[in-house]
């Protein structure tokens, strides 16, 4: 797990080295251990690593092939690198390292663009053939390493930071206001290519881009799950279905401990992440370091789900890491938090993730995750209803209960000058909704979520929280192999048993039952879900800043009636609205220090 950046000129002018050394620098904890540059006339890569595979000066990046004819740069994990390594050296190849990256290399010369389909795994990359100059980016398919672009005239830069692109000057951070629109409507979700910003793109998930030196480009996606039911499959029982979907995980959990340094485990006590450490232990894992967070209660709320991760623990002997954050630590944490972020996050549990990973990497480098298990298998609350619903009015439905307000509300929230005259998070859901590939209107609503709005909410959640302090998070239940065979799977067997039917019968023997039968649980930080204190005068001195009266993003009128009642309205998902409001506030701000 790394940071990577870069410039590309299109005009034969020499790459902005400089640039490039900001944008590295910038990215520093994403890769503590060490740095490096790279530049050769018209482009230039830098690369931040964090040392999890061949902790060698060998796997140090940008990693130059000259054998080849290429350089590289490259963030995440190759799962199954080791596999491909074999069959590249019977195919001719020489290696000098025993680094995934340089996997990378030689599958893009092996196979050219068509190396990502061969990938298992988590990445985003560059790759430079170094005689033509051609420079080909890719991401991973379900968009777990983040790849943000931005291209002014005859330049383009790249980074895993929108922050470092940001860093490196001459960019339009003016708002983009059909992002403003997502954020806002969508539950905080912009699909890529958006960003907040109208200077700044991100590549899409399953996405290889071609630059070619004239400054021609082309894109390729390359994977969408499919969602409909498979003739093949068409005689299995739930039995079946059960024994497969634990199979494929199964793969999934051992493919991720591939690593030259220790895994562990963010045991929340919930379902996902419990099945996590079951499956480790099944395979023989000892004294596997399991960490859990708690908070102080507030507003009537708990902040801790120990009872269940002491169970987990208890039941498979893990070496457990019980980590409370007491109150007096929450309010320094929010601004340290957004400033994190490469993309506003309105949900309250990223500050849980920021400081559990601060905690986490005192002790260890990479983790496993139970992130992804909701959109991939149906656990959230609003896709029982969406199965009464035609697959012709899923659009509808799915908005009356997902979307965080209506169009009229956004444009009775917004100042004018920053609202639209057109729905576009509607249109958005209801093209992606309206596509071929998913039989259900359950279907078309787990399609979505799984490949846009996990993407660009939980996803990035995880990556930006954890990357903040240079820890690794490995999601099991987002291998792609996995996300294949679920999307296939019929959806009344994920609705079943109040969601993730699927799965919690599958593991029955794995797992003690007050952890499967549990009403589901959620990252509590009661003292951001229910304002008070000093949060909410940091919420309140926020949206009176200076630079927030000279934004005006939003209506006086609507704001005055949040900061007059600041725990009442709440959005279709239950979020406070003020909140909302105060996080894209707080994350502009978070530019002008």
């Amino acid at each position: 797990m790394c940071g990577i950046c870069g410039e590309v000129r299109l005009d034969g002018a020499p790459a902005d080295v400089g640039a490039v050394q900001t944008m590295t620098d910038c990215m520093t904890p994403r890769g503590p251990d060490s740095g490096g540059i790279h530049a050769q006339g018209a482009i230039a890569l830098g690369h931040r690593r964090l040392s999890i595979i061949d902790l060698s000066a060998r796997g140090c990046q940008p990693m130059i092939d000259s054998e080849l004819g290429l350089a590289l740069v490259f963030n995440g994990c190759i799962y199954n690198y080791r596999e491909l390594r074999e069959e590249l050296i019977a195919a001719g190849y020489r290696f000098f390292s025993t680094a995934d990256s340089e996997v990378v290399i030689k599958g893009y010369h092996r196979w050219g663009t068509d190396c990502v389909r061969h990938f298992k795994g988590m990445f985003a990359f560059a790759v430079v053939e170094t005689d033509t100059g051609r420079v080909v980016l890719g991401r991973d398919r379900l968009g777990i390493k983040p790849l943000y672009v931005s291209q002014q005239g005859q330049r383009i830069r790249f980074a895993s930071s929108l922050r470092a692109i940001v860093a490196a000057g001459d960019v339009d951070t003016g708002l983009d206001r059909e992002a403003l629109h997502h954020y806002l409507s969508f539950h905080s979700v912009v699909p890529a290519p958006l960003t907040l910003f109208r200077g700044v793109r991100k590549l899409p998930p399953a996405t290889v881009r071609v630059i070619e030196p004239d400054g021609r480009s082309r894109d390729q996606t390359y994977w969408e799950p499919d969602f409909t039911r498979d003739p093949a499959r068409a005689d299995w029982s739930a039995r079946d279905w059960q024994d497969a979907i634990m199979e494929a995980l199964r793969a999934a959990v051992v493919r991720r401990m591939v690593a030259d340094v220790p895994v562990g485990v963010l045991l929340s006590g919930g379902i996902d992440s419990s099945i996590v450490v079951a499956l480790l232990a099944e395979q023989g894992q000892t004294d596997l370091a399991t960490f859990s967070i708690g908070f102080d209660s507030a507003g009537g709320e708990s902040g801790d789900e120990y009872a269940y991760s002491d169970l987990v623990a208890r039941t498979f002997a893990t070496d457990h890491h019980r980590i409370h954050i007491d109150s007096s630590r929450l309010l320094p944490a929010v601004p340290r938090t957004i400033a994190a972020m490469s993309e506003p996050m309105v949900s309250h549990d990223c500050v849980a993730f920021y400081l559990l990973s601060e905690e986490v990497t005192k002790s260890i480098k990479v983790v496993q995750s139970g992130q992804g298990a909701d959109e991939v298998l149906a656990g959230y609350d609003w896709y029982p209803p969406l199965a009464e619903v035609g697959r012709d009015a899923v659009s509808p439905a799915y908005r009356s209960v997902f979307v965080d307000r209506t169009h009229d509300e956004l444009v009775g929230l917004l100042n004018p000058d920053h609202a639209l005259d057109r729905d576009v998070s509607a249109a958005f859901v209801a093209s992606h909704q309206g596509r071929p590939g998913a039989d259900t209107a359950v279907d078309a609503a787990l399609r979505l979520d799984t490949t846009v709005m996990l993407v660009d909410d939980p996803v990035k959640r995880v990556d930006t929280m954890t990357m903040a302090w240079g820890l690794e998070a490995r999601v099991p239940f987002l291998d792609h192999e996995f996300v294949e065979l679920a999307a296939r799977c019929p959806p009344e067997l994920k609705l079943a048993g109040g969601g993730k039917g699927v799965l919690k019968e599958g593991c029955r023997s794995l797992l003690p039952a007050e952890v499967i039968d549990r009403t589901k649980g959620y990252f509590p930080v009661p003292g951001i879900r229910h304002l008070e204190g000093g949060v909410l005068d940091l919420v309140r001195d926020t949206l009176a800043a200076p630079s927030a009266r000279d934004r005006a993003i939003y209506a006086p009128a609507a704001l005055e009636q949040l900061l007059a009642d600041p725990n009442g309205p709440r959005t279709t998902l239950g979020s406070n609205v003020l909140w909302q409001v105060a996080v894209l506030e707080m994350w502009l701000q978070s530019f002008e220090s």
